[in-house]
């Protein structure tokens, strides 16, 4: 059966998705009687006829990928928020670091980065805890891709076995994944890498798994799901735990401390008020680079961005942070196999991280067949490895490289198709926290990738730029977006 590691009190020290091992290698274990015991006490918790029979309906139920906590203490028997928790077990801090120390096999790192994020911000959109990457340095919880003995008493078992496992928070909230298996994005084969991210920091905050098989903390995978997202029973556990998420932020160091929302910043900005970032109609260009860091271009210039402010040291020369590329830069975006592209004019360049990846610049019409020259703004779409849109005017074209030709005939079509965008735009970003965010003139607006339309939950967008990302200072907000603010 799937294993569950306790400690010396008794307490159960991780949980993983995973399956039960073939039925005769358990047989041989038990009596008669206890072998049938077992099953029925199995089917009882998996809400199948109790007959004590290893039926055929028993015997999928065990095949499936699920949770290898020990199934008398991993169910869910009522609806009841308390019936998600586990143990009262919590992190007592809000702002949590963790660190990939192992990648997989299957992906390219740039990829693991950005799922793992999207599984942390699943959990953080519900409630006050923040969590960051951290590399080369100690971190809280420690994810790692591994195989078979892996040094915590808890090998695992191959391919179509066990899928991953997660330690509680008073154990360190730990995060491993079987690299046998095969780890996809977006895919129908293999085992998708969200998905189960998502359920394993569930466990690495402290809830239990589920019976409902719309809740991420469903027990057991069933395969991936293009629609996935957090269910209301998540949400209601995940929020027993933390509470709920604090709509009134203040603004210190970037930080997101609880405080009274006020009508004007009043704590300390990163950025001047006379900064040329505060004072610009618009910027040029915004993007994440291959270690997710999030960069804004504005002419010569380039500032990195923390949550809520720019970074301390900023701006610095671009020819200085990516040498060889000039300014003004009209586009930019990183693809899933981590390379940055920089668009300006009838030319583009390639980076991987700051060093230039060829012979560069190149003709966009040669690189990027069916794009036009003079962009306004590129960003991968919000479900897609690989799949980029590019703006120009009141038009957008998308281009897949998986296809041929790259560019539909059907397009470009026009901005106005995304319900509440203006018809032009100057910038735009995918972040890993999973939303588009598109950039005209001084404001912002946020974008469901589901329904392309901007975002009505909250507050309503547009909204300042200077003052929502760059932590600008003595800008008044209208009162109207500081009833419930959310980041970003």
């Amino acid at each position: 059966m799937v294993r569950s590691v306790r400690d010396h009190n008794g307490d159960f020290v991780y949980f993983g998705v995973g399956r039960f091992k073939d039925k005769n290698a358990s047989v041989s274990q038990h009596t008669d009687n206890d072998f049938q015991e077992a099953i029925m006490e199995y089917q009882s918790l998996n809400y199948l006829k109790s007959t004590g029979v290893l039926d055929a309906a028993t015997t999928e139920m065990m095949r499936r990928p699920r949770c290898g906590l020990k199934d008398k203490h991993n169910t869910v028997q009522n609806k009841s928020v308390e019936s998600f928790v586990l143990h009262k077990s919590r992190w007592e801090k809000k702002h949590l670091t963790y660190g990939i120390t192992k990648y997989s096999k299957w992906l390219h790192w740039s990829v693991v980065d950005r799922e793992i994020a999207k599984a942390f911000s699943l959990w953080s959109e519900h409630i006050d805890l923040t969590f960051t990457q951290h590399r080369n340095e100690p971190v809280d919880i420690d994810i790692r891709f591994e195989k078979y003995i892996h040094h915590d008493e808890n090998p695992f078992d191959g391919p179509g076995q066990v899928l991953a496992h997660a330690f509680i928070p008073k154990h360190g909230g730990d995060i491993h994944f079987d690299d046998t298996e095969h780890w996809t994005v977006n895919s129908t084969n293999g085992t998708n890498l969200l998905q189960v991210a998502t359920h394993e920091v569930g466990h690495s905050l402290g809830l239990l798994d589920t019976r409902d098989q719309s809740d991420a903390m469903y027990f057991a995978y069933l395969g991936y799901d293009p629609n996935f997202q957090l269910s209301r029973d998540d949400i209601f556990g995940i929020q027993r735990l933390y509470g709920k998420k604090n709509r009134y932020r203040s603004w210190h160091d970037g930080e997101n401390n609880i405080g009274m929302a006020s009508n004007t910043i009043t704590s300390r900005p990163s950025v001047a008020q006379e900064s040329e970032l505060c004072t610009s109609k618009n910027i040029d260009a915004i993007f994440q680079t291959d270690d997710d860091s999030t960069i804004v271009f504005l002419r010569n210039k380039y500032y990195k961005l923390l949550q809520n402010e720019v970074a301390p040291g900023y701006p610095k020369d671009i020819s200085d942070g990516w040498p060889g590329l000039p300014g003004n830069i009209d586009a930019a975006f990183t693809y899933e196999n981590g390379k940055t592209y920089f668009f300006q004019g009838n030319k583009y360049w390639r980076y991987r991280g700051r060093q230039i990846d060829g012979d560069y610049p190149r003709e966009i019409s040669d690189g990027f067949p069916g794009i036009p020259n003079n962009l306004n703004a590129a960003m991968l779409w919000w479900n897609s490895n690989s799949t980029v849109y590019f703006f120009k005017d009141r038009k957008f074209w998308l281009y897949d490289p998986n296809t041929t030709p790259p560019v539909k005939p059907s397009y470009p079509k026009p901005i106005s198709n995304i319900e509440g965008l203006p018809d032009q735009i100057d910038a735009a970003l995918h972040h890993p926290n999973g939303n588009m965010y598109f950039f005209r003139g001084d404001k912002y607006y946020r974008v469901d990738g589901k329904s392309s339309t901007v975002d009505h939950s909250g507050q309503p967008y547009p909204r300042r730029t200077a003052s929502w990302w760059f932590g600008c200072k003595n800008l008044t907000r209208d009162s109207t977006h500081l009833t419930n603010y959310e980041h970003f």
